[in-house]
């Protein structure tokens, strides 16, 4: 080990200024200087980033006149500019007497499509050559925008530009996005451009960044700040000031409490706070690579030392989260049948707002598939020309052409997930447009398409994932072996419909009437999902067999959860089982998904277009396992003679005990009004088995949404420990009206990890809202 005195030397090297790295470059520099050289204040943090010389991000922030395409009339111009923060896009539109101003940000971009690769494009670019057109594609429920640049290469130039930016994104550090954030409200405050801050900016800043600080106290630290004391903080200052205002004191307390006087952390120190973290595996040499990897200071990493910047870096990254690194790959076993796994599943997929009235797309598709989902709806029926349409029949939800569906799930199925990707038929229309539909999933999707069964000596068991990568499945009703000349089937139809049974909708009969009906070629192309009504839970004569697949409403499953629990899990163990919501919510609300997962249901059909809690269940619960789309699902569910059943899971055998320690720059909910600041608590939520369902919240502080403190402990005794999702929910208290959402974060109580983790917020969307977190001290005791 070294002395104490080479100890202190890295501690503070006098070649390398003693900075905080998170605002060492978050500050104005000169301006522009003559030459052209980029030192406007905004554009330093662009420097960073590296980008400030490539000449595709020069022209973004000279800015584009590209036309904005909303249909076969609609074409508007607009000016579309990079902002010098590198992280957003001003656009300005012109309304009567008014122009008015927007961004978006590079971080809620889903894809930056080239051509007419968009329904809209498809739809009403024809005037525009495909070489001038690009489509960019938000995150949660923001449309597309479709744009034609005035050439080809103009085009290019965003579309590179954009994927450059979006790709330095991904690859930075919390801690540089937190460098960014604060340094683009600094930008912001600094409402004269000149680089010098009077108390007045300083005070708007605190406001931007959602803190209401006495004026008493904010004028003391402005002050203490001040050394020129010209009522102006410019240079230094600001670092000074930027640097108390960001300081983390529960942060210093623990990396004193284990690096000593000397205020840095040897390698075998680090060990022993790793060690008290309860990582497993945790050895000498991973202590050295974490300092290696997270540790600023050239001259401590030399030495194998950590300072409290080094650690901070440490614990805002990915490895100091709360979800667990090794999850967020493909880790589970993808070998056994499809039944083993909960599958995200889409109800109503094409429609992108409610099914009474909302249109259809085929981007509600490739939203789906963006978000990990392996099950989509089509929803089928009679369409002029011989051609089959989508939509929500019987309502107002306009139609989208089945060609244009399969030519979607073809593109798009296979970007995020390897695994299958099963289409969930609900079938109306007759016999001469069902061969259409069998002709289409034939040529479109060609070899993807399974057409007949993989294992020829056991062709009625259940393949795996991994057997099945990149192939399409159908689920449809299957024609048995007797039927009529006339192609009408001979068995009952399944529950696809039974909402409107339920509900004793006037067309019920003549609906199961025209579904008696099947092509032969539609039913040849059910090889592994025979629609099937459930008739029975019990083994024996008539039982299910693997290959066929129950749709049951919400309504059917809870009662089957409720009356024969465990007969349900057993069914669960060997055959698949699609729920979805009843037709009755007319708004596409959704249910809650973990009764159904509970009982081993593994289809479990959600309205993606309706964020809530269901959708952040939904989303944690498919975090993990490389976000994929399939979970294995917990071995009580998966064994043929299971005694696990949801309503009886036995006694407590698991305590979570978590420490809500503080929160960092959580968002503004009203960026419109600056006086507007979060009075922010924070609840924690346990989803699992009726008997584990918990919900416990801290108090909330006063006017602080920029780093809030509590210091409370919340408890939770939990019986199924395997089933249980566990989220973080942030709100902004308010005593005469229901809490606004700030954020959340849902994950598997199996992914997270314990010790000091930070939880990183997202929105209601499932949007990142980096830098925003939560900090807490997690503890997980099995009896």
């Amino acid at each position: 080990m070294l002395c104490g005195h080479w100890r202190r030397r890295c501690r503070r090297p006098p070649e390398e200024p003693p900075v905080p790295a998170q605002v060492s470059d978050a500050l104005p520099p000169s301006p522009a200087s003559p030459d052209g050289g980029i030192k406007r204040p905004g554009l330093r943090a662009l420097k960073k980033m590296g980008l400030t010389e490539d000449e595709d991000v020069r022209a973004m922030l000279r800015g584009s006149r590209l036309c904005k395409i909303r249909s076969r009339t609609w074409h508007k111009e607009r000016m579309y500019r990079l902002q010098e923060d590198g992280l957003s896009v001003w656009f300005q539109r012109r309304i009567p007497r008014a122009p008015s101003q927007h961004i978006f940000f590079v971080q809620h971009i889903e894809a930056v499509r080239e051509g007419h690769q968009s329904e809209g494009l498809r739809r009403y670019g024809g005037a525009f050559a495909p070489a001038r057109c690009l489509t960019i594609a938000f995150k949660g429920r923001r449309k597309n925008l479709d744009l034609a640049a005035p050439t080809a290469e103009e085009a290019q130039r965003w579309v590179r530009g954009l994927a450059k930016l979006r790709a330095r994104l991904d690859a930075m550090s919390q801690r540089e996005r937190l460098d960014h954030w604060i340094h683009s409200y600094l930008h912001r405050a600094d409402s004269n451009q000149d680089s010098k801050m009077s108390f007045k900016e300083i005070k708007s800043l605190l406001r931007m960044v959602n803190v209401d600080m006495n004026d008493m106290y904010a004028y003391r630290l402005f002050k203490e700040c001040d050394h020129s004391n010209n009522e102006r903080l410019e240079g230094a200052e600001i670092e000074e000031f930027l640097r108390r205002l960001l300081k983390r004191p529960e942060l210093e307390e623990i990396f004193s409490r284990y690096s000593g006087e000397d205020r840095v952390l040897s390698a075998p120190e680090l060990l022993e706070f790793l060690e008290d973290q309860g990582e497993d595996g945790t050895t000498l040499a991973r202590a050295q690579q974490l300092i290696q990897t997270y540790e600023l200071n050239e001259t401590a990493k030399q030495h194998e030392l950590m300072t409290l910047d080094g650690f901070m870096m440490y614990l805002l990254s990915p490895e100091g989260a709360a979800l667990d690194m090794a999850h967020t790959c493909v880790f589970q076993d993808m070998g056994q049948p499809l039944a083993h796994y909960f599958i995200s599943s889409s109800h109503n997929t094409y429609l992108t707002d409610s099914q009474i009235g909302g249109p259809s797309s085929t981007e509600a598709y490739v939203r789906a598939f963006a978000q990990g989902c392996r099950c989509v709806e089509l929803d089928c029926w009679e369409g002029p020309g011989g051609e089959p349409v989508i939509y929500h029949g019987h309502t107002l939800t306009s139609k989208i052409l089945f060609r244009d569906v399969i030519q979607a799930v073809r593109d798009h199925a296979f970007v995020l997930s390897p695994y299958p990707v099963i289409l969930s038929l609900e079938n109306h229309c007759g016999l001469e447009q069902q061969a259409a539909m069998a002709r289409h999933l034939r040529t479109i999707l060609g070899d993807m398409l399974v057409t007949q069964a993989l294992d020829s000596q056991n062709p009625e068991e259940l393949p795996s994932p991994e057997q099945l990568k990149g192939r399409v499945l159908v689920k449809g009703k299957k024609l048995p072996a007797a039927r009529n000349d006339d192609g009408r089937i001979l068995s009952d139809r399944e529950d696809e419909e039974e909402e409107w049974e339920e509900e004793e909708a006037e067309e019920a009969t003549e609906q199961r009437r025209q579904a008696k009906q099947i092509s032969p070629e539609l039913s040849a192309l059910a090889v592994y999902c025979w629609a099937t009504r459930l008739r029975t839970l019990h083994h024996g004569p008539g039982a299910p067999q693997p290959y066929q697949v129950s749709s049951l409403s919400e309504r059917k499953a809870k009662k089957l959860i409720r009356e024969a629990g465990n007969s349900f899990v057993r069914h669960n163990a060997h055959q698949l089982t699609r729920v979805y919501p009843l037709g009755l919510r007319m708004n596409s609300a959704n249910y809650n998904p973990q009764e159904m997962w509970n009982s081993g249901c593994q289809l479990v059909a959600l309205n993606f277009q309706t964020p809530g809690y269901e959708m952040d269940l939904n989303e944690g619960r498919f975090l993990i396992n490389g976000r994929c789309g399939y979970v294995l699902k917990p071995a009580c569910l998966r064994q043929p003679d299971t005694t696990f059943d949801p309503e009886c899971p036995g006694p407590p055998r698991t305590t979570l005990t978590v420490q809500v320690l503080t929160a960092q720059q959580l968002p503004k909910l009203n960026a419109e009004k600056p006086s507007s600041i979060v009075d922010p608590l924070v609840r924690i939520e346990i989803h699992g088995v009726p008997a584990d369902c918990a919900r416990k919240e801290t108090s909330y502080v006063l006017n602080n949404g920029f780093n809030p403190h509590w210091g409370q402990t919340l408890q939770f005794q939990l019986r199924a420990p395997e089933l249980v999702l566990v989220r973080f929910v942030v709100e902004d208290y308010d005593t005469t009206s229901p809490n606004d959402f700030v954020g959340q974060f849902t994950l598997p109580l199996n992914s997270l990890k314990q010790g000091y983790r930070h939880i990183h917020l997202l929105s209601k969307d499932g949007a990142s809202l980096s830098p925003a977190t939560l900090f807490v001290h997690i503890r997980i005791q099995h009896s």
